[in-house]
């Protein structure tokens, strides 16, 4: 997996001293397990249901029913901090637009659903693989098998987002569903030091990740159906989110024309055939004239589109787009004066 294998080579590391969730330093480790548990206890996230303590009692349809109910509810949830991921996403549109990356940190749940987003964004907007990265803790093991102790690791954070020569130009979004997680938090404390700009995206109210960045989005979605398993609503939820970010960023960014995404990296007969798709669907044009344009461009989408509605041949295409910092509909404007 392409974001995955660009985090760093991160390696499961023991709890430190400083770690207040760690249970070691101070205190023994039962004194830190208790802390723990005390803090796990406030969380809306890891909330217990009584009402729900004999589900495994219940009819398969039924058990399906509640939880089709469950997820109903996270899209409002979600509805309620739109105005803060849109702030979130104009910043980080603006900072990639002068050459810099969105890299998504987390642990667990969170941090793969960051590897998923990161790893889409080449094939569908043709973005390089550097550019948006999935950095879990633990490294690219992780995405399959639970690494021992790196999500406990604030220091482990830091060092992977160093190897990666973090930046005032970078965004890093950490991710947690309690919002307490130190890999997520010590990450995001690490990246707002070097400057750059950081979103905390946590599903409980009042979160530490939060707290510690430029932007904090808490889409608080209740208790689990299952107590505790943050794979399910707040798992969903936070797809939603980095779903928006990503799209709406690449949107920002000129990526797509329209809601065509013509920065579709052809590199397989489906998207080969949407391509052709896309830029029919942009001008009209016969599958003559799309096969030539295509052709002319080297397959390149957006070119082929300026080449038949901006009336320009291919080199001119490419220099216009280039001076539109790759936005189609600027460059078509500058060809048809």
């Amino acid at each position: 997996m392409t974001s995955a294998d660009s985090a760093a080579d991160s390696t499961a590391h023991s709890p430190s001293a400083s770690d207040p969730d760690s249970g070691s330093g101070s205190g023994s480790d039962s004194t830190g397990s208790a802390r723990l548990r005390a803090q796990l206890d406030t969380l809306t996230t890891e909330a217990f249901r009584p009402e729900l303590a004999e589900i495994d009692r219940l009819e398969t349809l039924e058990i399906a029913r509640i939880m089709n109910a469950e997820d109903a509810a996270v899209p409002t949830a979600v509805a309620g901090q739109l105005p803060r991921i849109a702030a979130a996403i104009d910043a980080i549109a603006a900072r990639m637009s002068r050459g810099g990356r969105l890299l998504y940190t987390g642990a667990g749940t969170a941090g793969r659903l960051g590897v998923l987003d990161a790893s889409e964004c080449p094939p569908t907007f043709n973005t390089r693989p550097e550019q948006v990265v999935g950095v879990i803790a633990g490294g690219p093991e992780a995405v399959v098998t639970s690494v021992e102790g790196a999500e406990d690791s604030e220091e482990l954070a830091a060092r992977d987002l160093d190897r990666l020569g973090i930046g005032p130009d970078d965004t890093v979004v950490g991710v947690s569903a309690s919002g307490r997680t130190p890999y997520a938090v010590g990450a995001v404390e690490h990246a707002r030091r070097r400057g750059a700009l950081t979103v905390g995206l946590s599903c409980n109210a009042g979160s530490a990740l939060a707290a510690a960045a430029d932007h904090g989005i808490e889409i608080v979605v209740g208790p689990e159906l299952l107590t505790g398993s943050t794979r399910l609503k707040a798992g969903t939820a936070q797809k939603l989110v980095l779903n928006m970010i990503s799209t709406i960023t690449m949107i920002r960014l000129g990526k797509t024309f329209g809601n065509l995404m013509v920065d579709v990296r052809a590199s397989n007969d489906k998207l080969r055939a949407r391509s052709r798709r896309i830029v029919f669907l942009a001008t009209g044009a016969s599958d003559e004239r799309i096969e030539s344009a295509l052709a002319a461009t080297d397959g390149e989408v957006k070119n082929a589109i300026l080449t038949i509605l901006g009336g320009v041949d291919a080199p001119t295409a490419e220099k216009l787009l280039a001076e539109a910092h790759g936005h189609l509909r600027a460059a078509l404007e500058a060809a048809t004066g």
